[in-house]
């Protein structure tokens, strides 16, 4: 588990960059995100020249681990901050090793009231 905490730790980072290398080396191609494929939309967002909000605060917690061997999905709480939007949402994210390198490749979040 220790593989997968570290790398939802630099994806928090990168929300942060904003990095978009992270997005692509680990979105998966086939990635669904909310039921769509968005990655192109995901590492878009994530450049410094995009209009996308940027945050300026990103705090993840409440991890839950789910280890199903060449899988393991992600639940957590991530409290965000922007100057355009400042808000908690719960995600969920499916790790999947493949070719022996872990890619996202389902992911949904669910914002909080």
């Amino acid at each position: 588990m220790k593989e997968i905490a570290d790398l939802e730790e630099k994806l928090r980072q990168a929300e942060l960059g904003p990095d978009p290398a992270f997005f692509e080396q680990y979105l998966d191609d086939d990635a669904l995100i909310d039921g769509q494929k968005l990655k192109s939309r995901v590492v878009e967002a994530h450049r410094p020249t995009s209009k996308a909000p940027k945050f300026t605060s990103v705090k993840m917690s409440d991890f839950e681990f789910h280890d199903h061997g060449e899988a393991v999905v992600v639940k957590c709480r991530g409290d965000y901050e922007s100057p355009q939007w400042s808000g908690t949402m719960i995600s969920m994210r499916v790790w999947l090793k493949k070719r022996g390198e872990w890619k996202i490749i389902a992911a949904s979040t669910l914002k909080q009231t």
